[in-house]
């Protein structure tokens, strides 16, 4: 028989290194467009459409979608686990965010294919 620890010291590592990591990839892909804006990438169309429909674009573009869903799953699942105490009202919340999250990614997902 495995005796699993729910409670304790490393339960929530895996979810706090997940949020760290997911942080990184979208501060880097902060940093690497606003490091092309200011080389003007963003001055006309053309060259801002180029710029987001090439490959490594289209990649960092995708890992960071990606992890702003992941991000906000893991910040708002918490937030309803210690907050809302009713089982039946959590698992609404917990079903209508997961939805929601699941939604705006392949919309966002969406948007990227259609560069």
């Amino acid at each position: 028989m495995v005796n699993r620890k729910l409670v304790g010291a490393h339960y929530g590592l895996i979810d706090w290194l997940v949020q760290r990591i997911t942080g990184v990839v979208m501060a880097v892909f902060t940093v690497v467009v606003g490091f092309a804006l200011s080389e003007g990438v963003g001055s006309s169309y053309e060259r801002w459409y180029g710029f987001m429909s090439s490959t490594p674009m289209r990649f960092i573009s995708f890992l960071c979608i990606v992890s702003l869903c992941w991000h906000a799953w893991i910040g708002v699942r918490d937030t309803w686990m210690d907050y809302v105490q009713p089982a039946g009202i959590k698992l609404t919340l917990h079903v209508l965010t997961l939805l929601s999250v699941i939604g705006c990614g392949g919309w966002a997902v969406q948007i990227l294919w259609r560069l």
